[in-house]
């Protein structure tokens, strides 16, 4: 790890300050919707209260320091990184290749790709895809070299359920509300124009209206109503992150529902005798009103935990065989995939050119890359796996399976055992490893569930991106109907934690306190 930055900031605060602090941030994130429900440990899950209660979401009591070049080289890369995905779907040869290699070790992946393939065989219907992605990076000090200028790393590319856009919005504003009513005390960083605000709710919103307006005029042959459906987890703890981008397309003239995945197939249908397979959707609170759905929002179905029995594969059949506009594809979800991330970053791999037309965009999205091997038999992964089963080597390395959500890495020294107890080696390749990445930390107070920890600290930053597009155009930037960034997402976990999910129970949302590479690298 990195040594901290600007070891005097935030400044320290009296208890009574510090009480002051939390009543108002307390306050105002529960008036203003920055709320997740509380956990089993605060309310039992059978409890009456558990779906009505609400509390303070996992948060920093300051903003986060941030190098203004690294942010805005981030944001500025999110529209390639959009195409980069977008033409990684379309390509359904070179993605199949590259899921070939997944399918023998990793069953879940394996019926991911069936779906499609059956799919294919019947003939898609809808030929318009929308993702939300989100790029995550961190920021890199190499180890050797402590002084060099600061470089954005990817961590990951997000392509299904890219979640926290509603509560990185609203922390941004709680830290505003904060710096402008003087409820710090005062520092030289802590200036209200250097805090940046999110505009996650309204472009994500955005995207999502983009597709329901391209979805065209109902499809059924007696015309319907038409909306946007969320597909969901129940219960869902984070169920105001999405509540906000719901009510952001309300307010845009649009209809938007929520549905448990596991009820799919009970409210929703797709009529026999209609060749366009319109997707009807009937609230079961009003069952004699249906509506046709444009857009499929997934806010679940990405974990193979979701996926108990063959009802909810079939659901996912289902969904996919409709004329909705799906977010994500099929396609678009194995395209975010790590061995996919891993393909493309390999040191020596040249399939990023196959991707990506433009040299110079091409050589700042491959900077942005650490270094990312298979588990495989080939040169790379062969050197990989002495790496990986080496107890000294390991320690600067990350082993990661094919899955979304926090909880699921194998780090540094847990790596060769944890390979060891897998027994077959077919077996690892269902995992890459991946170069750590060693961003700088500071100082922060991370509130959650009433409970203030403080310590040194490390920043992900992460870029939503929306971008809507037609599977069947051939050319890098052909058929690409709406592209653009669409805010930003700081999530801060204390130094010495390995995961950074803030659902998962890792880390909490943040916002950027923006300053000049040279004050940050002054501070190291």
């Amino acid at each position: 790890m990195a040594a901290s930055i600007y070891p005097d900031y935030p400044p320290d605060l009296t208890p009574e300050h510090r009480k002051y602090l939390l009543s108002t941030l307390n306050d105002w994130s529960i008036a203003n919707g920055l709320a997740v429900r509380p956990s089993s440990g605060l309310v039992a899950e059978d409890s009456a209260f558990s779906s009505v209660l609400a509390v303070t979401a996992p948060v920093t009591l300051f903003p986060s320091l941030f190098p203004k070049n690294s942010f805005n080289h981030a944001r500025v890369l999110q529209q390639a990184y959009n195409t980069l995905y977008v033409a990684i779907s379309r390509n359904e040869e070179w993605l199949g290749e590259v899921i070939q290699e997944l399918v023998e070790v990793d069953d879940f992946i394996a019926q991911l790709w069936e779906i499609h393939l059956a799919v294919k065989k019947e003939g898609y219907v809808q030929d318009l895809s929308l993702g939300l992605f989100r790029s995550d990076y961190m920021i890199h000090v190499y180890p050797s070299t402590p002084t060099s200028t600061f470089q954005i790393k990817q961590v990951e590319f997000n392509t299904i359920a890219s979640s926290f856009g509603g509560l990185s919005r609203q922390v941004s504003l709680l830290h505003r509300h904060l710096l402008s009513n003087k409820c710090y005390p005062e520092h030289t960083c802590l200036i209200p124009h250097y805090q940046q605000i999110s505009s996650s709710i309204e472009q994500l919103a955005e995207g999502l209206s983009t597709a329901h307006l391209r979805y065209g005029d109902s499809k059924s042959s007696t015309p319907l109503p038409l909306c946007i459906l969320f597909v969901v987890q129940s219960p869902e703890r984070n169920i105001f992150d999405q509540r906000h981008i719901e009510y952001q397309l309300q307010t845009l003239g649009h209809t938007a529902f929520r549905l448990p995945f596991d009820l799919i197939t009970t409210h929703t249908s797709i009529p026999a005798s209609n060749t366009s397979r319109p997707l009807i959707y009937t609230p079961s609170y009003s069952p004699s009103i249906c509506y046709e759905v444009t857009t499929l929002y997934f806010r679940a179905g990405y974990s193979p935990d979701e996926y108990t029995n063959s009802a909810a594969w079939s659901a996912r059949l289902h969904l996919e065989r409709s004329a909705a506009i799906k977010c994500p594809s099929i396609l678009t979800h194995l395209a975010g995939s790590k061995k996919v991330q891993q393909v493309l970053a390999t040191p020596g791999s040249r399939h990023l050119e196959r991707f990506l037309n433009n040299p110079d965009i091409l050589d700042h999205v491959r900077k942005t890359f650490s270094a990312i091997y298979p588990l495989d038999d080939s040169p790379a992964g062969k050197e990989a796996k002495i790496i990986a089963l080496d107890p000294e080597r390991s320690k600067g390395y990350v082993l990661k399976p094919q899955r979304e959500g926090g909880g699921n890495n194998i780090y540094r020294g847990n790596i060769p055992p944890f390979l060891k107890s897998l027994g077959d080696e077919r077996k690892w390749r269902g995992y890459i490893l991946m170069e750590l990445i060693e961003p700088p930390a500071q100082r922060n107070s991370i509130l959650r569930e009433g409970v203030v920890k403080t310590g040194e600290m490390i920043c992900e930053l992460g870029i939503y991106g929306t971008c809507l597009w037609s599977h069947g155009a051939v050319g890098v930037d052909e058929g690409i109907l709406h592209n653009s960034e669409a805010g930003y997402l700081l999530r801060t976990k204390g130094r010495e934690s390995e995961e950074g999910g803030v659902a998962a129970g890792f880390g909490a949302v943040d916002s950027v306190l923006l300053i000049d590479t040279d004050e940050m690298e002054a501070g190291k």
